[in-house]
């Protein structure tokens, strides 16, 4: 008897599933053996048919928009589901949906088991192979699921075999990525993410003490100035006899500085990756020096007083002047060559969190959601802090995230009064964790590897199904004047509470901040993460402008741990890793064969970003 497919709504899940009518008496045995929900029965021998169609799509746009409870699975507005009946060598039968999160990103896969008798199950896959592999459930393989690439189709037998089956093996190995069918799919296992003694301490503050937050904040103000580092200025101090620098096409533009730095030289004790061309007596101040045995990434040193006056100079009402501490205070940069790196973001195994931050006004909260998206944990979901294995091969650099979601959202200002405070969103593996909210700085990573920073707007909603990675964190240091030509300091670089920079309420609090930026050279795009040993949003705004920045953001501050970056070089079965600043390396573990770095070599408990070479140079 030929088989009928619809596609309806399951009224309990908010799903779109697929419902195939076959031989009656077949599905009259499932729903009498209450296997799953009506609503998923799949009679045997009947191909599945994807949810599709433009009623399904408003339904679950519908349901994003929807200020409602719900699971991190009904956030997903672009997912889709089919469902087959699965079965097992020994006779076990049921019922296995697949949930594609974001068929765009083809990253991230739910697999919801119910076997009869027995409750769900659900096992978070990821493909290793996003653009070139795809996975799917078909009644021609009921022991699993099938793997397409190309013209070349492997069954993946899941739940063929010995008991317990390929993934609960998987689930009890022990191993953060489980690999399954050859290492084709991988199957994410819950992890405890490392923290460090500082960010025990402060959370110990915070959640166990009465006033704690006031007591860290204190904290802060105690030790702002304990990360300072100035460097050694030497050579030539007669202005404008240096020697000038050429700057060739492949590589990122040199800050501007002013003339009578132009012969000096700049060194400083801390700066912990081996660079080409260096001079006995350090760097010229704003040059870009290659990484050694890195092609593609370049190191440059630079301290604000150093920079053109007329920069300094420049958008007075937009940036306060520097004062005699951050002014010659140590600001490192590294920028990746956009050409021949693919960058990532990802979770770590507990922030940012997806509740209510508690740094928002009274009364703004909606105490009727878990949190401002309408979820409150991201589970079924599993985040790992740390590489999946075939991304970790090819990671050249790590670096960390944006704030937790403590801070993650605004108190004062315009900001503060919208969308439940604004706040801060992300993405990861084209999955929405926390929605983009306007009017904030996001730095975004496309599906087709093409990396974007700018000011989201409520328009930009219409290119969430093509973004793969997203973290916004604040407002603009920076922005791109298109009728000048120049970058510009943002409109809420000195204006401490409506901009959420953090520290102390009066707008002086110096601390070691950390910030990325986007760079043009022609057609050369640079992606540049900054950290400043001692600066204000004013000190960051005046370098990213000396940089000719077309855009740059805050990331985070206040700690080594909160501004990590680490770099690793390869050669053989050798593996070395180099700090942006020498005491980085006290974030990282130390085995018997040496250092085990973080979020590449152990799971972390803060979210970061990864740059992986595309090619081998």
């Amino acid at each position: 008897m030929a088989g009928l497919t619809k596609i309806r709504s399951d009224s309990r899940s908010k799903q779109s599933v697929v419902v195939t009518w076959c031989q009656p008496g077949l599905l009259f045995l499932l729903a009498a053996a209450c296997i799953v929900p009506a609503a998923l029965l799949v009679a045997a021998h009947c191909r599945p048919v994807k949810a599709q169609g433009s009623e399904a799509s408003r339904g679950r746009a519908a349901e994003y928009q929807s200020v409602v409870p719900k699971t991190v699975v009904e956030l997903q507005q672009f997912r889709t589901a089919t469902s087959s009946r699965v079965r097992t060598d020994s006779g076990s039968e049921g019922v296995a949906t697949l949930v594609n999160l974001n068929p765009t990103s083809n990253a991230w896969y739910l697999l919801q088991v119910t076997w009869l008798g027995q409750a769900e199950i659900t096992y978070h896959l990821e493909n290793p192979e996003p653009r070139s592999r795809k996975v799917f459930l078909d009644d021609k393989y009921p022991f699993g699921v099938e793997i397409v690439q190309g013209n070349m189709h492997t069954p993946c037998d899941l739940f063929r075999g010995a008991s317990p089956n390929l993934l609960e093996q998987a689930r009890t190995s022990q191993l953060i990525y489980a690999p399954l069918c050859d290492g084709r799919l991988y199957l994410r296992n819950p992890a405890r993410g490392y923290r460090t003694t500082l960010e025990s301490a402060a959370e110990f503050l915070r959640s166990q003490v009465w006033g704690g937050e006031k007591v860290v904040v204190l904290f802060h103000h105690l030790f702002e100035d304990t990360h300072r580092e100035t460097g050694k200025l030497s050579g030539d101090e007669h202005p404008g006899q240096g020697t000038a620098h050429t700057v060739l096409a492949l590589d990122p533009l040199p800050a501007q500085i002013d003339a009578k730095y132009a012969g000096r030289f700049l060194s400083a004790n801390g700066l912990a990756i081996a660079l080409e061309n260096i001079a006995p007596n350090g760097m010229r101040p704003g040059v870009w020096y290659p990484a050694r045995n890195n092609p593609g990434v370049f190191v440059s040193l630079i301290e604000p007083e150093v920079i053109d006056t007329v920069i300094l100079t420049s958008y007075k009402t937009r940036v306060n002047p520097l004062d005699r501490v951050e002014a010659p205070s140590l600001c490192y940069l590294v920028a990746f060559d956009l050409d021949q790196f693919d960058l990532a973001y990802a979770l770590g195994t507990d922030h940012p969190a997806v509740t209510w931050s508690t740094h928002i006004q009274s009364g703004i909260k909606n105490e009727k959601l878990p949190g401002p998206d309408g979820i409150g944990m991201v589970s079924p979901l599993v985040s790992t802090g740390l590489i999946i294995p075939e991304n970790a091969r090819r990671t050249v650099a790590t670096f960390s995230g944006g704030f937790k979601r403590e801070h993650g959202a605004f108190k004062f200002g315009d900001l503060a009064r919208k969308n439940y405070g604004s706040h801060y969103g992300f993405i990861e593996n084209g999955v929405v964790f926390s929605k983009l909210q306007p009017d904030l700085a996001t730095i975004l990573v496309f599906a087709d590897g093409s990396v974007q920073m700018k000011t989201w707007k409520t328009e930009d909603d219409r290119s969430l199904e093509e973004i793969r990675y997203a973290r916004q964190n604040g407002v603009p240091i920076v922005e791109f004047d298109s009728a000048s030509g120049t970058s510009v300091p943002g409109p809420l670089v000195n204006r401490w509470g409506p901009g959420n920079w953090s520290g102390s309420e009066d707008s002086k609090l110096r601390a070691i901040r950390s910030g990325a930026a986007m760079q043009w050279n022609g057609q050369k795009h640079f992606l540049i993460y900054a950290v400043f040993s001692d600066a204000t949003p004013s000190a960051m705004a005046r370098v990213f402008q000396a940089y000719r920045c077309r855009y740059a953001m805050l990331l985070d501050m206040n700690a080594l741990e909160h501004t990590y970056l680490a770099m690793y070089r390869r050669a053989g079965d050798r593996f070395a890793v180099d700090h942006l600043i020498d005491g980085m390396s006290e974030v990282d573990k130390v085995g018997a064969n040496g250092p085990i770095p973080r979020f590449l070599g152990y799971p972390d408990n803060r979210d970061f970003f990864y740059l992986m070479r595309r090619s081998v140079p």
